[in-house]
């Protein structure tokens, strides 16, 4: 069992933090890490509510200008990629709320929140489960991510891929599972005129599992990996085309390339503390990345009880 090397951090405040939350949640909870930057991530607060159960009434809701929080009640299914307007809230009432074969596209907008949804099985031809482009404060938190590995890679797109200078961006408490390609951030080795200076993008409590790669692949950004789980990927988090990584808290098994800088002619950085790398390790170039917002740490011992079984839509909101 091998554990990468320590990086030396400055003492951690501990105003927000990334301990997993019970079951029972509050639809006004807010976010940590990015996404609590630049003003912060608060979606449809303040505005109208609303509860959905079927493919028209959440398009409906979703595309409609002006805050609002839209509760999904159960699961709703399509073939469709749904394009979501500023300042909102779509959380999911219990663990029975999903998509199946609906696409979220958070393109041009800012201030979204996502939670407790289930998304399945959403073609490539509909782009991403979750895709976030030229977007800013975006949370996406305790949802269930997959597909299956049963069909050809190309078969369904990303899982949650941030593209196109998006920035200020949480991904916390999901469950990424049963996928090929997880979680690209920045999606070209061209677009850095675009990408650089952008795509900052926190990872917080988050379970991977049966993932052949990306999760995430970073080009040009910066992102902040911790208190994480991984189990049986083929490769974990890949750091390329200058982008910075920090790795904290986080532990590996079945995996032979946990951290590395692969597929792309400059090489990105990783810093990492506190990392089980189990079987594999860590290729890629050390770096020196810090964040300047407040967090709190599990320990890679204990991260596996923390996240398995509470990431994931696990929660209860109203």
């Amino acid at each position: 069992m091998h554990f990468a090397s320590s990086l030396a951090l400055a003492a951690i405040a501990s105003v927000a933090t990334a301990i997993p939350a019970t079951k029972v949640a509050r639809a006004d909870d807010g976010p940590i890490g990015y996404a609590a930057q630049n003003g912060g991530t608060t979606g449809g607060a303040g505005g109208t509510t609303t509860t959905v159960s079927a493919l028209s009434a959440f398009t409906e809701a979703v595309t409609a200008d002006g805050a609002s929080v839209i509760f999904v009640k159960g699961t709703i299914s399509g073939n469709v990629q749904t394009k979501i307007a500023s300042d909102k809230s779509i959380l999911g009432i219990d663990s029975s709320s999903g998509l199946e074969g609906v696409g979220l596209y958070i393109k041009d907008v800012s201030n979204v929140i996502v939670r407790n949804l289930a998304i399945s099985k959403v073609l490539a031809e509909n782009g991403d489960a979750v895709g976030i482009q030229k977007s800013t404060n975006v949370w996406i938190d305790h949802m269930d991510l997959s597909s299956d590995r049963d069909h050809d890679k190309d078969y369904y797109d990303g899982l949650c891929d941030v593209t196109h200078a998006a920035d200020f961006v949480t991904i916390s408490n999901t469950y990424f599972h049963d996928h090929w390609k997880a979680s690209l951030v920045g999606h070209s080795d061209s677009n850095g005129d675009e990408d650089t200076g952008y795509l900052h993008i926190t990872y917080a409590n988050n379970y991977w599992k049966n993932v052949n790669s990306r999760a995430p692949s970073v080009r040009f950004g910066t992102a902040h990996v911790f208190n994480s789980y991984y189990d049986t990927l083929d490769t974990g988090v890949n750091t390329r085309m200058g982008a910075e990584v920090l790795v904290e808290s986080t532990a590996f098994t079945g995996c032979a390339d946990p951290i590395e800088s692969v597929d792309s002619d400059t090489t990105g950085t990783a810093a990492v503390n506190d990392v089980d790398l189990g079987e594999g390790t860590n290729t890629a170039p050390e770096g020196s990345l810090t964040v300047d917002y407040a967090y709190t740490l599990l320990g890679s011992a204990d991260v596996k009880s923390a996240v398995v079984g509470v990431a994931g839509n696990t929660l209860t909101l109203g």
